[in-house]
């Protein structure tokens, strides 16, 4: 119920943001003590998990006005949005290994490690599966880090394989674990469809255990592809000095016939893994925009007149003649550009005509401070 008191305040707050008024915190705060005022159902939920809330979407409405294409917060409704809440240092305890909230709730927690300090605070959820979780805010101290044995290395994203890059030992191959999971899913959405009542009447039980049956599918693929990832990443992050990436957005391919794959290849999932661990790490990572890296040759610098087509495997330059795999010379397209540290003043993307002149890499995560001598962003990544 607390979810739902939470869910009912943030459409509030979306509603005055929709009436032309920007709702800021403290509008939020004195909207909420109004209302629970006013209503008793509201008082019996937990304050704190509200004044949260109102900061989480505080915090959201702000964000979407400084990052350009960005959408505001939106209506969540019930059907679509997960039960999330969210508590400060006033609202948890932990007590016998039990996680004590606000309302006299006591929660047994499965420790999936041990908690390095004391949490700050916790976000308590539930996923498409009905499990619940508990992710806690605490301070750790910075793992010390191996340092690397080799300088730098490209990384190209595809959909035939997921990364390649310039040292073929470090490419994520693509391993289709939702392609495998295809059929088993299909026969649960099968068992859905027979099982599913006329518009209008409560869904049965059985209807309800083959969704979670088809759900728990689509999860599984999905943690495999988030485990390979991350082992990839930490591996690649261990070895090198200089991770240049290429700043591909695989949003478009959504909308081609290579969809289905591409949502296989989970190459988002990788590439902020990637970032991340590199940033934590402390390794100088580059983005690098994708535009021209597969028509630039990397080893004179020559740009081919053509786009080459999908079908066409074999990168060759005219120039110098030059022959390699497309996704191997467009990584070593990449790890040139960065080398050359071809990034802007302001650190602003840039399409590059060939990695030879022009600027086009971004820096992302790099130790120290970002353009004019501002530190980077609570994610590590300046902007």
């Amino acid at each position: 119920m607390s979810g739902g008191r939470c869910r009912w305040l943030w459409n509030e707050a979306v509603h005055q943001q929709k009436t032309g008024r920007k709702p800021t915190f403290g509008k939020l705060s004195k909207m909420l003590t109004e209302a629970r005022g006013r209503n008793a159902w509201l008082r019996a939920g937990s304050q704190v998990a509200q004044q949260q809330m109102l900061r989480t979407y505080g915090t959201a409405l702000d964000h979407s006005f400084k990052v350009k294409g960005r959408g505001r917060p939106a209506v969540k409704k019930l059907k679509v949005a997960l039960p999330s809440l969210e508590y400060t240092t006033r609202g948890p305890a932990i007590k016998n290994n039990r996680l004590c909230l606000p309302g006299k709730v006591t929660i047994p927690v499965v420790w999936s490690r041990a908690l390095p300090s004391e949490p700050t605070s916790v976000r308590v959820y539930r996923d498409s599966l009905g499990y619940w979780y508990a992710s806690f805010v605490v301070r750790r101290d910075q793992a010390a880090v191996p340092g690397a044995d080799l300088p730098g290395i490209g990384v190209d994203w595809g959909v035939k394989t997921t990364a390649t890059t310039t040292n073929p030992a470090f490419d994520l191959p693509h391993l289709g674990h939702r392609k495998r999971c295809a059929a088993e899913l299909a026969k649960a959405q099968r068992k859905m469809a027979r099982r599913r009542r006329a518009k209008g009447h409560a869904p049965s039980k059985g209807y309800q255990a083959s969704k979670r049956q088809a759900a728990r599918i689509v999860k599984k693929a999905a943690r495999q592809n988030t485990h390979d990832a991350r082992v990839w990443a930490k591996n690649v992050v261990e070895r090198h000095h200089l991770i240049a990436v290429e700043d591909f957005k695989p949003n478009f391919l959504a909308r081609t016939t290579m969809a289905r794959k591409a949502a296989d290849n989970a190459i988002g999932a990788a590439k902020r893994e990637l970032i991340e661990r590199g940033t934590r790490a402390g390794r100088k990572v580059v983005l690098v925009p994708p535009a021209y890296t597969t028509m630039t040759c990397s080893g004179c610098g020559e740009r081919a007149n053509l786009r080459l087509g999908l079908g066409v495997r074999i990168f060759e330059c005219t120039a110098c003649g030059y022959t390699a795999d497309r996704d191997l010379n467009a990584a070593r397209t990449i790890l040139a550009t960065a080398e050359r540290d071809r990034a802007s003043a302001d650190d602003v993307r840039h399409q590059i005509a060939s990695f030879r002149g022009g600027s086009g890499a971004v820096r992302a995560g790099n130790p120290g401070h970002g353009p004019g001598g501002k530190p980077p962003d609570s994610s590590g990544i300046v902007k």
